[in-house]
């Protein structure tokens, strides 16, 4: 036991638990999940619907980000497939309120950068920010459908990696103001798109077969429990990527990572100094 706790604190497993807990790691990816399904997920119904060149819509995107495939697509499209008149039916005012929702997303994840990174919020300007972060999602996962109609195989995983190492990296320095610098912020992005692979297989072996037994046993509720369940750890690889960079930063890279705290400093308390004595009668008639 001595050396398997030796071995957990001298892999910084016991510091990343830490603050871990102190950022509520879960907390908050059960928070993405919920605001991603919420707000996101109808805004990229909508720039699905409006793809001009026409490759299966919302569901295609869900499909290829849980890397599902047979039965499991075909249940998942079932339930996730607009209507065909989504964009003749949407107004612009839906699509305004549609990304204001959006934005609340944007900000959940800027906060939790914030947390990572910097005790203080950002400056008054945050919201224009969280609007471009946000399209530039919208971008990334719009491109990274594409690619699967025009490339395959270690080709287009290479490029897909490419292209997510580039956002995760452009992302928090950018929601951060660039007040945090690249160098500091690499490392989070090479841990969250490791975490993604590793989610992608999981979802390859986990939520493949689990789609087909819930949407036979549960109907349509069980297919959205299970997307639920997938954002989750897509919520959890994202802040825990950007956890593991910082520390990773800190214990084998630039010493003065460690100046960003992940907490505010606790205010000092003020030097109490005691009342004096007043003096007395003999001291006095002296003076």
């Amino acid at each position: 036991m001595r050396r398997v706790r030796a071995v957990w604190q001298g892999l910084g497993l016991a510091e990343l638990n830490r603050r871990g807990r102190e950022l509520e790691l879960l907390h908050r990816a059960m928070g993405f999940a919920t605001l991603a399904l919420v707000t996101l997920a109808p805004l990229l119904i909508v720039v699905a619907a409006a793809d001009p060149l026409g490759h299966g819509g919302f569901a295609l995107w869900l499909v290829d980000g849980m890397d599902l495939s047979g039965r499991s697509a075909r249940a998942l499209t079932d339930v996730f497939t607009p209507p065909r008149k989504v964009i003749g039916t949407t107004s612009a005012w839906s699509v305004a309120l549609l990304a204001l929702f959006g934005l609340s997303f944007a900000s959940s994840v800027q906060s939790g950068y914030e947390h990572v990174w910097l005790p203080t919020g950002a400056p008054w300007n945050r919201i224009w920010r969280q609007l471009v972060w946000l399209v530039m999602l919208m971008g990334y996962l719009y491109a990274q459908v594409q690619t699967r109609n025009v490339l395959e195989g270690t080709p287009r995983i290479l490029l897909s990696m490419a292209a997510g190492l580039l956002f995760f990296w452009w992302g928090p320095h950018f929601l951060l103001n660039h007040r945090v610098p690249w160098r500091y912020l690499l490392p989070g992005a090479l841990a969250t798109m490791a975490g993604l692979v590793g989610l992608r297989w999981f979802s390859y072996l986990v939520f493949t077969p689990l789609l087909v037994t819930n949407a036979v046993s549960y109907g349509p509720v069980g297919t959205v429990l299970v997307v639920e369940s997938w954002l989750v750890g897509v919520g959890f690889v994202l802040y825990g990527g950007a956890l593991v960079g910082r520390l990773l930063c800190e214990r084998f890279g630039d010493p003065d990572a460690a100046a960003f705290r992940t907490e505010p400093e606790a205010p000092q308390d003020p030097v109490t100094t005691e009342p004096e004595e007043p003096p007395t009668r003999s001291e006095q008639d002296k003076v």
